[in-house]
């Protein structure tokens, strides 16, 4: 038998019905995420999503949660400075995240602080940014020496003022098992390889509900069966270093 690695499984969920689902497959963690503005809303990108509807999705989630980690994203220009952060971090959290999660590094040093200093726990996000698509496009980050250290170096910063978990998404192999083996606190992939403490799809993406392209790092668990088999076979190729493999990842 094939033995179980402690690495953390995530996905993203955005209503009552997947959030009950996925927790009660064992999932580790469920981001509210604004991927929701993709495919609830069918936009183009993220930045249209509010903290209002963030705040929606949230509250029906967290229903349908009993152990999981509820992380929940801040939205587009929702913590352009500390006060306007804290008040909708603050609301997130009053509708049933534990954890929230915002973009970038540096940029938002005064926001981390803000954060650490009244206590929020906070999710950090590297590599590609999705809210930062205008200027940094859909594509893999970190695959020049330049902008390599420059992830390496927010990433080490962002432990440093009190980030408990860090996605990595879209940027090559080799930087992510860096970062991790850097850093005390966990990493999360998507599109980052194997090293990762732990990976996470969008939920709908896990289950086969894509529309458009197909990003490289995307499987599909639910040819053929249950969300519920859908769900437990990502956890368990998760677990089993089986996903993501070298198809899935970037060089």
């Amino acid at each position: 038998m094939t033995k179980l690695i402690n690495k953390l499984t995530a996905l993203t969920a955005y209503d009552y019905s997947f959030a009950k689902i996925f927790d009660e497959c064992g999932i580790d963690i469920i981001l509210v995420g604004d991927s929701l503005g993709n495919v609830i809303k069918g936009d183009e990108n993220t930045l249209k999503v509010t903290i209002n509807e963030m705040i929606y999705h949230t509250k029906n989630v967290a229903k349908g949660v009993t152990n999981a980690l509820i992380v929940a994203d801040m939205p587009y220009l929702s913590y352009e400075n500390p006060d306007l952060a804290l008040t909708n971090a603050k609301k997130l959290l009053d509708s049933g995240a534990n954890m929230i999660k915002i973009e970038g590094g540096v940029g938002y040093k005064a926001v981390f602080e803000a954060f650490a200093k009244n206590n929020i726990r906070v999710c950090g996000h590297l590599g590609l940014q999705p809210q930062s698509v205008a200027t940094m496009g859909y594509k893999v980050q970190g695959q020049t020496d330049g902008s390599a250290s420059e992830i390496l170096e927010n990433a080490i910063l962002l432990e440093k003022l009190g980030v408990e978990i860090l996605v990595l998404e879209c940027i090559p192999s080799k930087l992510a098992d860096s970062i991790t083996n850097t850093l005390k606190i966990k990493t999360i992939g998507i599109g980052a390889g194997l090293a990762t403490n732990g990976q996470i799809l969008v939920g709908y993406d896990m289950l086969g509900i894509t529309s458009g392209k197909i990003p490289r790092f995307v499987k599909n668990f639910g040819k053929d069966c249950s969300v519920i088999q859908a769900t437990k076979n990502y956890i368990n190729e998760v677990k089993k270093l089986q996903f993501p493999n070298s198809e899935n990842e970037y060089k």
